[in-house]
């Protein structure tokens, strides 16, 4: 099982347009870990409440959720290198507002600026994620995505790592300012980028002048193409457990291990190494595209199983181990479903496609944080209780895609392609 860095060297080497896309992922995507800490840090500064914690993943992810699909509409009907460079402008200026937060009765706002920094998000995201099909080869496109994984889960681990750090010695303030500087950077980036993007046709944007209109479009072909729908449903179901269990690692290395940031420091550690290890190790034991719907059914059942024994574990580095275990299938599931709806939805629905996979996920999560910090702040199971609760959730859920995903999946044995399924919609049309 041989792993070699020369398809990666090559695909940042001699593609200019997608080295220019990334390191405006790098440099945003480490802002965005860098400045999250500082977040915290900021609420528990002012109030010692879970449930106010808990609020702030929520308001996030439940944010993105709201908009995505309007956000979805956007990017499809709009050039998306200039909906990606003004987004970056705006969430720059967005989280320069979290300078304002001085007290407990200003907290508010902070639930305010992130809600209003998702939105940009909700576009930003998956006019990132259908523009890289366009500038990437058919081969290029999984070494993209898996290099992309790659660079999350360095970002993460190094980001939460110099952020917390630099919160404690230089303060939220310093940090935020940087943070702002990461999104002005990266819309640089993007700027000196040529992103191709296949325009609707005039009927189609008649058609779909009125957002609802095209929203519902969006959701009609997926509806109709249930080749594109099994993989846009994989991230929601995933993290509709495992973003409670990564919340739950924030009281773990609190109230448990009693090392407060530095355990989470090195639970997040693990999280961002399994990430980044997962999807190559899985793109070697699941050679063929052809099963790695089956493949995602596996991977939530081992996640669950990996979280389910960190529900009893005593010591750090035993934890650790588990949460990188369980997060190499997370990264390998988020790879394989993102490349197949890349692949098979035509880049003139790929916003939409994307934007809804967004939706399941972000609501997903926001449900799963909600519940988790709800239970924990009636007292109605202990912490280790709720991991417990999660993670066989999370099996159970695996166990279900196994069993009802999979078979209409290999019911159908053609060879699914954007071009294919643009036809076929076009016929219908």
């Amino acid at each position: 099982m041989k792993f070699s860095i020369k398809p990666y060297t090559n695909l940042v080497g001699n593609n200019k347009n997608y080295r220019r896309l990334w390191l405006a992922q790098v440099v945003s995507n480490f802002g965005d870990w860098f400045g999250l800490l500082a977040i915290y840090a900021l609420i528990q500064s002012y109030s010692d409440s879970e449930l106010l914690l808990g609020l702030i993943i929520v308001v996030k992810t439940l944010s993105l959720a709201l908009f995505s699909p309007f956000a979805g509409y956007i990017t499809d009907r709009m050039n998306r290198r200039r909906l990606m460079i003004w987004c970056d402008i705006f969430r720059g200026l967005v989280v320069l507002g979290f300078l304002l937060i001085v007290s407990y009765q200003l907290l508010w706002l902070a639930y305010v600026l992130m809600a209003v920094q998702m939105v940009f998000s909700a576009i930003f995201e998956p006019a990132k994620t259908s523009s890289i099909p366009n500038i990437t080869t058919s081969e290029e496109l999984v070494y993209a995505n898996i290099l992309s994984a790659a660079s999350w889960s360095i970002i993460f681990t190094s980001g939460m790592a110099v952020g917390g750090l630099a919160t404690a010695w230089l303060g939220t303030d310093a940090v935020f300012i940087i943070n702002s500087v990461t999104y002005l950077l990266s819309a640089v980036f993007i700027y000196r980028a040529t992103i191709p993007q296949t325009e609707m046709s005039r009927k189609e944007k008649i058609r779909t002048k009125n957002p609802l209109t095209g929203i519902r479009e969006g959701f009609q072909f997926l509806k109709d193409h249930p080749e594109v729908m099994r993989p846009t449903m994989a991230k929601g179901m995933f993290t509709s457990c495992i973003g409670a269990l990564v919340y739950l690692l924030i009281l773990v290395a609190e109230d448990i291990l009693l090392m407060g940031s530095v355990g989470l420091g090195i639970l997040y550690a693990a999280r961002g190494v399994g990430t980044g290890i997962g999807p190559v190790l899985g793109r070697r034991i699941f050679k063929k595209e052809s099963t790695w719907v089956k493949a995602m059914g596996y991977c939530m059942v081992f996640s669950g199983v990996m979280y389910a024994l960190v529900s009893g574990s005593e010591a750090l580095i035993l934890m650790a181990l588990l949460v990188m275990a369980a997060h190499a299938a997370s990264g390998s599931n988020w790879v394989m479903s993102t490349v197949l709806l890349q692949r098979r939805a035509p880049d003139i629905f790929r916003g939409r496609v994307f934007s809804t996979e967004w939706l399941l996920f972000t609501l997903s999560q926001s449900v799963s944080v909600t519940i988790a910090a709800l239970i924990l702040e009636f007292g109605l199971l202990s912490i280790r209780e709720t991991i417990l609760l999660f993670s066989l959730l999370l099996s159970a859920i695996g166990i279900l895609w196994l069993w009802k995903i999979v078979p209409a999946e290999e019911a159908t044995q053609q060879e699914f392609t954007a071009e294919a399924v643009a036809t076929a919609y076009r016929k219908n049309v």
